[in-house]
């Protein structure tokens, strides 16, 4: 076992070889599109293989030239290597489409790729159809690594790490206010997670084939899905499937999973259906669904947008559990049916699914916290020398956690103000602007107005771009994990 070694500054040599080594593991999965190139013709196999090369020589050559002294990973060291590591994916992941067949600007490439490892699925190529499979193949790869976390797969493959301070690293990436190991370890809980996340997207793939989409539609989609990343592989999205009622409610099945917790996937799977059942987080999650489904199908029909059944049942239930999940696939244009869900999706979009699943948002659990501990303090308005307690899932919530959450929400909150400001003085219309950001930070990636259906995010200045790129960063990991690099004490010895 590792010794941990007292020290007092971040352990740079051990940052520096784990991102060696996540860099030889992109550099693998950038073989996939260039063998897709490959099998379909295309020339953009050159762009793909040169960056799978280029990029397993970096790699290769950071691990071997860090030597660290320690192999013990801080709480400093998690925060920092999180980060970098998503950034580092980044620069690299979005070389082949600034040399793809349909290149794209460095500001639009770097939008794409961190649109796509963040699984907010925002996109700016215009005609997504005119790309090639290879790139359509990275695009959905993308946002499944992502899914579950960069760092996550790095500990499921690395045992070492499970005594180098996984823990830290586990608990800068994953979501939520507290992380549960259904394993012993660290790498072992990583490596069940990721075998379940690997397990639903084949199964998906296999359900998608039985419908009218073709094998390699229904790969792109089946990552976009269960990652909720929600890039498609044609510029028409969900839409060209809009008939088949089948695709959209597997769709809706995936979807839903994709923003439950996958501890509690896990335990559903071994038979633990008590531990569903109880559980505050789901129920509240599936009780939102509902709801929705119910206002909306009132409004779609008071509208005049009711034409069958379908319209005011499957029609919003997807668009409710894609909204929710943050994963943006849409198959009917939403901005027709009204003002109230409109805001009532820019509500869901705050929500966003349960911690520990592949979700954005600020989640459920947080949502829940606030409210319980709002009605204990109105509850001590009338008896002050009452003691309440804020209880998720039958444990008591420490104050410690209920006051990470008011800050994290008050950030949140504060992050929406700022970045719809700069986007607004790009020369965005301000709803437009407030929209974007909101998408963007929740990890939606939805659009309205001039990034609605009628538009996209390419028309956006580029530093409206580069914004919204680092608001999708933040809310992929969760605002402290990013900003806390940023204050003087995090650099201190």
């Amino acid at each position: 076992m590792f010794k941990k070694i007292p020290r007092t500054l971040i352990n740079l040599r051990l940052i520096v070889r784990i991102v060696g080594w996540l860099l030889i593991i992109e550099a693998g999965f950038l073989v996939f599109p260039t063998i897709t190139c490959l099998i379909y013709g295309e020339s953009d196999w050159l762009p793909f293989g040169a960056t799978s090369v280029g990029t397993l020589i970096t790699g290769l050559f950071l691990a071997w030239v860090s030597h660290p002294l320690s192999m013990y990973a801080g709480k400093r060291d998690g925060y920092l290597l999180t980060s970098l590591v998503w950034v580092v994916f980044s620069l690299f992941g979005l070389i082949p489409f600034l040399f793809c067949t349909h290149s794209l600007s460095f500001t639009d490439a770097f939008f794409e790729a961190m649109s796509g490892f963040t699984t907010t699925g925002a996109s700016v190529i215009e005609s997504v159809s005119d790309m090639s499979h290879g790139m359509h193949m990275w695009r959905a790869m993308t946002q499944w690594i992502g899914g579950l976390g960069i760092v996550l797969f790095t500990l499921a493959l690395l045992p070492m790490l499970n005594y180098s301070g996984g823990l830290q690293l586990f608990n800068a990436e994953m979501t939520g206010l507290t992380h549960d190991k259904i394993q012993p370890r660290i790498n072992q809980t990583a490596k069940t997670l990721w075998l379940l996340y690997i397990g639903l997207t084949v199964l998906l793939i296999f359900l998608l084939q039985l419908g009218p989409m073709n094998v390699f539609d229904s790969i792109c989609h089946a990552f976009g899905t269960i990652s909720t990343g929600g890039y498609s592989s044609h510029s028409d999205g969900m839409t060209l499937w809009h008939d088949s009622l089948y695709i959209k409610c597997v769709m809706i099945a995936f979807m839903f999973l994709g923003g439950v917790n996958f501890g509690l996937i896990y335990r559903l799977l071994h038979g633990k259906f008590k531990a569903v059942m109880k559980n505050d987080v789901f129920k509240s999650f599936v009780g939102i669904i509902v709801v929705m489904l119910i206002i909306f199908g009132v409004v779609i029909t008071l509208r005049g947008q009711a034409f069958g059944w379908q319209s005011v049942t499957v029609d919003p239930l997807f668009h409710i559990v894609s909204t929710i999940t943050s994963t943006g696939y849409s198959v009917a244009n939403f901005e027709l049916w009204g003002p109230i869900t409109l805001v009532l999706t820019f509500v869901m979009m705050a929500f966003g699914g349960c911690a520990g699943s592949t979700a954005g948002g600020l989640k459920i659990d947080r949502i829940m916290l606030l409210f319980r501990n709002v009605r204990n303090e109105l509850y001590r308005c009338l008896y002050p020398r009452s003691i309440t307690s804020v209880k998720i899932n039958g444990s008591i919530i420490s104050t410690d956690i209920i006051n990470k959450v008011f800050a994290f929400l008050g950030i949140f909150i504060v992050m929406i103000i700022v970045g719809g400001i700069i986007v607004t003085a790009c020369g965005v219309p301000v709803v437009d602007s407030f929209f974007a950001v909101f998408s963007c930070l929740s990890n939606t990636g939805l659009g309205f107005g001039m990034t609605g259906s009628e538009g996209s995010y390419s028309e956006l200045p580029g530093m409206a771009k580069w914004t919204l790129s680092f608001l999708m960063l933040i809310g992929r990991l969760e605002i402290f994990t990013v900003l806390v690099l940023l204050t003087p004490s995090f650099w201190n010895r």
